[in-house]
């Protein structure tokens, strides 16, 4: 399974392939991050996004986009801007036809590090070796997108047993469902009674 992880980011939006599957090694095909000039208009900003995400696309072609969830925030600009990049590799992706996950940051952390309260630090050290690199991808924003990947990539198996089972159990409910005999109608109590 090849994913793109992204790590969305108005400034900085972190990107990085990997291909592999769970419990085999897996390997890193790139990592990077897409900039927008900070002084640009939001509008123009989205467009260098789109146009980044959409490069990485064409020279990877992944199977899944894996994005990061975005959660709350004090900082309300902060979460807009990260919002709105996320919007766009959902866009980027979907018009392509690829599946879109959405994983929060706590289960990037402990899918990566066994610790859904890892620092940026510990996830990049574990991306490291996970990777068999010889540093930590820079920015954080890079490891962070490779994070993503893999935790994707670890976690579908398990995701797709889940919704097996569920579609299984809700196909069996229906079949059950058209198969029950349709209860009669209850006779009328008061029938030939007399008053």
């Amino acid at each position: 399974m090849r994913v793109l992880g992204v790590d969305p980011g108005l400034t900085r939006c972190g990107v990085g392939v990997v291909d592999g599957v769970a419990g085999r090694p897996l390997t890193m095909l790139g990592v990077g991050v897409v900039r927008s000039p900070a002084d640009a208009d939001i509008g123009l900003r989205l467009v260098a996004i789109e146009a980044g995400l959409e490069a990485w696309l064409d020279e990877h072609r992944p199977e899944v986009v894996a994005v990061e969830r975005v959660f709350s925030q004090h900082n309300v600009s902060t979460v807009m801007g990260t919002a709105q990049a996320s919007a766009v590799a959902m866009l980027c992706a979907a018009r392509r036809g690829l599946p879109v996950v959405l994983h929060t940051p706590s289960e990037v952390k402990a899918a990566v590090t066994g610790s859904g309260r890892a620092d940026k630090a510990q996830v990049g050290a574990m991306v490291t070796r996970l990777l068999r690199l010889d540093a930590p991808p820079k920015p954080a924003d890079a490891a962070d997108a490779l994070a993503l990947a893999i935790c994707h990539i670890w976690r579908a198996p398990a995701q797709n047993r889940l919704q097996q089972a569920v579609a299984l159990h809700a196909a069996a409910a229906g079949a059950k469902a058209r198969q029950a005999p349709h209860a009669p109608h209850a006779p009328n109590a008061l029938k030939g009674r007399t008053r």
